[in-house]
């Protein structure tokens, strides 16, 4: 069965840095856009940046653009997100998410807390 396992997140101090990381398995990684996506404390679910099949090609949110860098290594099953300058507004769940047409995601992991505080 398809799986995504994120992991990789924790507390930072504000101008710190993580990497999240996001096992796939269950399906051919490399047949997907593979997406990140936070929902912060009371808030709704924002995406955050997105990963052709290939890494090649990858697009952001404007709140994240460059701070965070998203990549994947098909050989592994893994994708990766870079975040730096971490700010207290990055604070949320951190969900990796399959992306199908139209840009909408059928599977999602189970989630991974960043804090940034100080």
């Amino acid at each position: 069965q398809v799986q995504l396992v994120e992991s990789g997140g924790g507390l930072v101090q504000p101008g710190g840095s993580l990497r999240l990381s996001c096992a796939a398995s269950g399906f051919t990684v490399s047949s997907y856009w593979m997406a990140w996506v936070r929902q912060a404390p009371g808030k709704g679910l924002e995406w955050v940046s997105r990963i052709s099949t290939s890494g090649q090609t990858t697009y952001s949110a404007d709140s994240v653009k460059g701070r965070f860098t998203i990549s994947r290594d098909n050989a592994k099953n893994t994708l990766y997100l870079q975040m730096n300058s971490l700010k207290s507004e990055d604070t949320a769940v951190y969900y990796c998410a399959r992306e199908v047409p139209a840009a909408q995601y059928d599977y999602w992991g189970q989630g991974t807390q960043v804090t940034v505080s100080s």
